[in-house]
């Protein structure tokens, strides 16, 4: 058998022992669960969390969360936002540690007082308790009342916005004999139709023909009404509440 050269030798050599260095580096490496100074691109694909773990992203210079969402307590998995100042924003749990748990959706405030909520046992709003109207007289001799031939306001409220539309009942009579109409007039204009007194009115438009600068104003709500031939003209609210668009 012929003799290899010596720096063939050599090679095979170095070659061997590179290849242990690489099979004792890819067996002893740290988990590689730390990402600095990158970021990670899911394409086309999804990031799963499963088995009891949690996804958090943590609030700056703390490890207290800003956004948790995976397992809870129990059996529960839940989630919550914090405002990066540490108070609650929103959750999503129940703390009872069950799997099967009704979970109720809070929206929170700057000093962590739950101003929304949904209630998880029969729908809808749990929080905050809604103003409803009070029930109304149903004797038109004391509803508000004009005796005018001229258009006056017999009835008026100021109320905040907060949707973009409005719907308004408004119960209207005429004394025996008496002929006339009732209006609705929204900041000073005619909000829906003129009908004739002794008929309902009952109407649901946008309150703003820009609803982003009348948001949290305050709109002026009047009933009008006017005699056009004799008697009295009575009309009183029944229903009103905001809508959205």
């Amino acid at each position: 058998m012929p003799q290899l050269p010596e720096d063939i030798i050599d090679r095979l050599t170095q070659m061997e022992r590179r290849i242990q260095q690489l099979s004792t580096a890819v067996n002893t490496r740290p988990a590689l669960n730390t990402i600095t100074g990158g970021e990670v691109e899911i394409k086309d694909g999804t990031l799963k969390v499963t088995d009891g773990g949690t996804f958090v992203v943590q609030r700056p210079n703390t490890e207290e969360p800003m956004f948790r969402v995976g397992s809870w307590k129990g059996e529960e998995y839940g989630l919550e936002i914090h405002r990066q100042t540490g108070s609650l924003a929103m959750t999503l749990f129940n703390g009872d540690s069950s799997a099967g748990s009704l979970q109720p959706l809070r929206i929170y405030d700057n000093g962590n007082r739950e101003i929304i909520s949904d209630d998880v046992n029969t729908g809808g709003l749990a929080r905050p308790w809604l103003t409803m109207l009070p029930p109304q007289d149903t004797t038109p001799a004391r509803w508000p009342q004009s005796t005018s031939t001229a258009w006056t306001t017999i009835a008026r409220s100021y109320n905040p916005v907060w949707q973009p539309k409005m719907r308004l009942r408004v119960s209207t009579s005429v004394s025996s004999g008496g002929a006339g109409q009732v209006r609705v007039l929204v900041n000073s204009v005619q909000w829906g139709p003129t009908v004739t007194a002794g008929v309902e009115f009952d109407y649901t438009d946008v309150i703003a023909t820009t609803f982003s600068t009348a948001f949290t104003g305050t709109v002026t709500v009047e009933i009008q009404a006017i005699v056009t031939t004799s008697g009295t003209v009575y009309a009183t609210p029944t229903l009103m509440h905001g809508r959205q668009s």
